[in-house]
């Protein structure tokens, strides 16, 4: 087998088609999830919550929120650390659950969690028998028994019996069954789970990686580590080089040579076309940071700036917030990285006058 050499409109082409950004939609929310493998769950919702705002991306009016709260409800979808995933591929994390904290490499950190874990094994064992008889609760139903607090510079400090959920996940023991507002409802792992067998460790961690290149398109076989979902993909795909970009690549044999036909395309800070903000940077030559944590006077482009697709490139961002009190979708900016053609001014006109009529808010614009 060959290196595969790709121009950067080639690999963004790939990138682009992989994530189902070209311009044939997918059917309906749950091919988007399971072609993209997930939906991140984030808080900040200056436009829309994120998983919301990706599925749009994709589906456009066709979408509506109470389609995943369905999904989620039905568990045809299921939350895991912060992810929506499709339900049958919890089998594909169970053997790593089973195994922790001794799965895939070692880690010091996992080994430090499991400590503190053990040492608070009578909270732990506390928990499982509440969520037994009550089931779904929300971590501050739970009793704190913990004797060793969690100790953290930022806010999980002493928020015990929420960080022994989350390791508790990792364990597959517990597993988020559902919300009450924006309170996470814990339960039992085997309640929420389907009742499928694991697949064994090394297959899964493969199927893993294969799904994730199909998803990404293009990707590092190795990478820094990422909490949750790696940005790499080990040894899935085939070995590529892309002109211009150094280092080899990976990428999905069966994008390559496939027609591209692109369109516009507003995207979440979270969309996985540019979470990985070094592939983003390579392949699109594009700068951008998410940049809510910043003084308003040091920002460049807006407290939730939304990057904008037009056909295989990242254009610019919009600068925009849905005002829900005063009923408007206001419109801060747009702020060009390339000059637009009337054309691709008009696509990107149209994606948000979409996105404010999906929003039901009137547009405000500068």
């Amino acid at each position: 087998m060959g290196v595969h050499e790709l121009s950067r409109v080639d690999a963004r082409r790939i990138a682009v088609r992989a994530q189902l950004l070209d311009r044939v939609r997918p059917a309906g929310l749950l091919d988007v999830v399971s072609g993209l493998t997930l939906l991140q769950i984030d808080p900040t919702a200056a436009v829309a919550p994120s998983a919301d705002l990706v599925a749009w991306s994709r589906l456009g009016a066709a979408y509506t929120p109470a389609q995943l709260v369905t999904a989620l409800e039905e568990r045809s979808l299921i939350e895991l650390r912060a992810m929506i995933r499709p339900a049958a591929d919890v089998k594909l994390y169970r053997a790593d659950m089973a195994a922790w904290p001794w799965c895939g490499e070692f880690r010091k950190w996992r080994v430090a969690y499991d400590e503190w874990v053990k040492a608070n094994d009578v909270c732990r064992r506390h928990i499982l028998r509440v969520l037994g008889d009550e089931g779904p609760s929300r971590s501050r139903e739970l009793p704190d028994r913990c004797v060793v607090p969690w100790g953290s510079t930022g806010w999980t400090n002493n928020r015990n019996v929420t960080q022994l959920l989350e390791i508790m996940v990792l364990r597959g023991e517990v597993a988020v069954a559902g919300r009450r507002g924006r309170d996470r409802l814990w339960d039992l792992a085997e309640r929420v789970y389907p009742d499928e067998p694991a697949v064994p460790a090394d297959q899964a961690r493969r199927v893993r990686d294969e799904r994730r290149l199909c998803a990404l398109g293009i990707a590092r076989a190795r990478g820094p580590e990422y909490p949750v979902e790696p940005a790499d993909v080990g040894e899935a795909g085939e070995p590529a080089v892309v002109a211009g970009v150094k280092g080899e690549w990976r990428v999905d044999p069966a994008a390559l040579g496939q027609p591209f036909s692109g369109r516009a395309a507003l995207l979440s800070p979270f969309d996985r076309l540019v979470h990985d903000r070094a592939r983003t940077a390579e392949l699109f030559q594009f700068d951008y940071q998410l940049e809510i944590y910043k003084p308003a006077a040091k920002r460049r482009w807006g407290y939730y700036a939304l990057p904008i697709l037009y056909g295989d490139r990242l254009v610019g961002k919009l600068d925009a917030t849905a005002d829900r009190k005063a009923g408007v979708f206001r419109v801060a900016a747009i702020h060009r990285d390339t000059e637009f053609t009337k054309t691709m001014s008009a696509a990107v006109d149209r994606e948000i006058r979409d996105l404010s009529r999906w929003l039901e808010l009137d547009l405000v614009l500068p």
